[in-house]
């Protein structure tokens, strides 16, 4: 019975931390801001494991600092392997009086992801 118990919780024990690392959260390993015509491109490199149609990285945003929504875009399919997303939003209109800005990104299984990228705006 004591083995048994055992072999139990190293079973759970190991599902528990598969379930953690394939649970990884999308987030934001980069990004810029520089202007372009009569407002501003944000370019960012976005990381998350895709594992597929069911579990992906699907969409970013660019909030100003009060949490306002300034820019969105769907990501329309998985990056597989690892591979980096690289994504861009143009056109974009800065609040006066902004020093940084904050990116979200969202995923198809868990939703937007509770940690935010600080994109710092130069003087």
């Amino acid at each position: 019975m004591i083995q048994l118990r055992a072999l139990l919780l190293a079973v759970l024990s190991g599902l528990s931390t598969a379930t953690l690392a394939g649970a990884e959260a999308p987030k934001v390993a980069s990004a810029s801001i520089v202007p372009e015509g009569d407002g501003w491109t944000v370019r960012a490199v976005i990381r998350h494991p895709d594992s597929g149609w069911d579990h992906y990285a699907s969409g970013w945003q660019v909030l100003a600092p009060d949490g306002t929504v300034l820019a969105f875009a769907e990501i329309t399919h998985p990056h597989l392997d690892g591979e980096p997303i690289q994504e861009e939003l143009t056109g974009i209109q800065l609040p006066q009086g902004v020093d940084h800005l904050m990116i979200r990104v969202r995923c198809t299984l868990d939703g937007w992801s509770a940690r935010s990228y600080r994109l710092e705006l130069q003087p």
